[in-house]
């Protein structure tokens, strides 16, 4: 064995999620939309009182039962790199207490409110950041700091930096690059193998005030139907990762087990197989 590269599911080497904030009554005509051509999203709600014009009824008909899912963006909406720590702290887990006794759930994913992390104030840092967000079981966050236009993983999950916002001028751009990106072929070489995600953020109600829903419908459909792709929402993306990242190896590199309850494709030498869970390969 001399490479191995990630596939997702299937053994796809592509993957799309989408990440929207608010809560948004408009998030219900988004939901139609994505839901209609496959696309997985992950909408990041902060607390009740901030949540606007969506009920828990609609939040769970149009968002939960659909596939999709929802995580914490702070029970006031405030950004992290601006609180003290103990306010942050408190923040993120009351938000997430919130959400869970609303909706029945284990919610372990995030994105920043504001300007997140994007400007830390004196008297907290990234690193207590992300620490405290260890602390409290938040397995990712999303935040922001220019386009991920080379479709990376992040190395970082509480850095989670996105491809791009959906009014972003190059998006359709950016759609065809990764598109037309080969990375599953013996032929690529094999620092262009890696997996490629695809990963588009914003508000549903930016989509009103712009008057832009013709084109989130042509965005989506570009998205959509590929047979190497996979539509994931963030929480799916990470935990599957995360997962990939279990795999044991003996110290010949001849014997693979999985350890976790998930199925594992992954590329070894140009063949794509695939790892049951519990299962222990010899290659």
């Amino acid at each position: 064995m001399r490479y191995r590269f990630m596939r997702f599911p299937g053994g796809k080497s592509k993957a799309v999620t989408l990440s929207y904030d608010d809560g948004c009554a408009s998030d219900m005509r988004m939901s139609d939309i994505i839901s209609k051509y496959g696309l997985k999203c992950t909408f990041n709600l902060t607390g009740k009182e901030q949540v606007h014009d969506m009920t828990d009824r609609q939040i769970k008909e149009y968002i939960l039962d659909r596939g999709h899912e929802i995580a914490v963006h702070g029970l006031e909406h405030i950004a992290e790199g601006t609180m003290r720590p103990i306010d942050g702290i408190c923040d993120v887990l009351r938000c997430r207490l919130e959400l869970e006794e609303r909706f029945g759930i284990i919610i372990k994913g995030m994105a920043y409110p504001d300007t997140g992390i994007s400007n830390i104030c004196p008297g907290t840092s990234y690193e207590t950041i992300k620490n405290y967000l260890t602390e409290l079981d938040i397995s990712y966050s999303r935040t922001l700091g220019g386009d991920n236009d080379s479709f990376k993983l992040p190395t970082d999950w509480h850095a989670w930096i996105p491809t791009a916002h959906h009014n972003n001028p190059k998006l359709m751009e950016y759609i065809d690059s990764f598109m037309n990106i080969d990375n599953n072929s013996e032929n690529v070489y094999v620092d262009r193998r890696y997996p490629r995600l695809f990963y588009m953020w914003g508000h549903s109600f930016e989509l009103d005030r712009d008057n832009t829903w013709e084109l989130f419908d042509k965005i989506c459909a570009s998205l959509s139907g590929k047979d190497n792709v996979w539509y994931a929402t963030n929480m799916e993306i990470y935990e599957y990762t995360n997962a990939y990242n279990s795999l044991s190896y003996s110290a010949n590199k001849k014997l693979i087990y999985n350890p976790t309850l998930h199925d594992i494709w992954l590329d070894i030498d140009g063949s794509t197989i695939k790892i049951s869970s519990g299962q222990t390969l010899k290659l």
